[in-house]
């Protein structure tokens, strides 16, 4: 029965990592046709965070209502408020939601690389080749986005979004086979333990009474041996 319900396990184990993978072929396909159609991968990533925004701003104001009488109350519905008044702007207007966001994205890139850059030189730590070089990297995107702002809204964020899809399906394809060849790999041993098992089963299955005890008795060490072979010898 154990060997039953173990079995079941790893077929769903198996199993759930196989869909696992197939989803992340699915987010591979999503990313490559993003990257080909970047204005399309934007104006999707501008609806997908507008209703994020206005789903996410309705629950925060249901659950500010159920704390009324506490501290919580208007923080909570102001920032559900701001949420949900986010949410309607970009969902009306997504062209300006996707011009205003490349510039932030933009921004970001340059301060965090200038930070990354100041913070490599002053620590010096293990990480600073890596370190430099990840801040250069940043400096230099949010100047390229800069530069040709506000032309470029309508492909940075789609591009931006398409990447991540693509290496999160990559992602999810590696874990899916990993995961089923680790599976693979702990049945194959229980299988190869299972087999030495009843071949030893057998073994002693087709021998005598008398010769199982002959060979334990073997095992047991070298005086037990003499004993056998020149039997109880009474002390003198």
């Amino acid at each position: 029965m154990s060997r039953i319900r173990a079995k079941d396990e790893r077929t769903r184990i198996n199993r759930s990592f196989g869909w696992l993978a197939v989803l992340g072929v699915a987010l591979v396909i999503a990313g490559i046709v993003g990257l080909v159609y970047t204005g399309l991968a934007t104006l999707t990533s501008m609806l997908l965070f507008g209703w994020l925004l206005l789903i996410g701003g309705v629950v925060g104001l249901g659950h500010a209502v159920q704390a009324r009488g506490t501290g919580f109350f208007w923080l909570g519905v102001v920032v559900a408020a701001l949420n949900i008044a986010a949410g309607v702007v970009i969902l009306v207007r997504p062209d300006a939601a996707a011009v205003s966001l490349t510039l932030f994205a933009a921004l970001l890139f340059l301060t965090g690389g200038v930070f990354r850059i100041v913070g490599s030189l002053v620590v010096r730590g293990p990480q600073f080749g890596w370190t430099l070089v990840q801040g250069a990297f940043g400096l230099l995107l949010g100047i390229l986005v800069l530069n040709s702002w506000p032309s470029d809204s309508r492909y940075v964020l789609g591009t931006f979004f398409s990447l991540a899809l693509l290496f999160d399906g990559l992602g999810l394809i590696a874990t899916g086979f990993g995961g089923r060849n680790v599976v693979g790999m702990v049945t194959e041993a229980e299988r190869a333990d299972r087999g030495r098992s009843l071949g030893g089963d057998a073994y002693y299955a087709g021998r005598s009474d008398a010769e199982r005890n002959v060979s334990a008795e073997d095992r047991t060490g070298p005086e037990h041996g003499d004993r056998r072979a020149g039997g109880d010898v009474p002390p003198q």
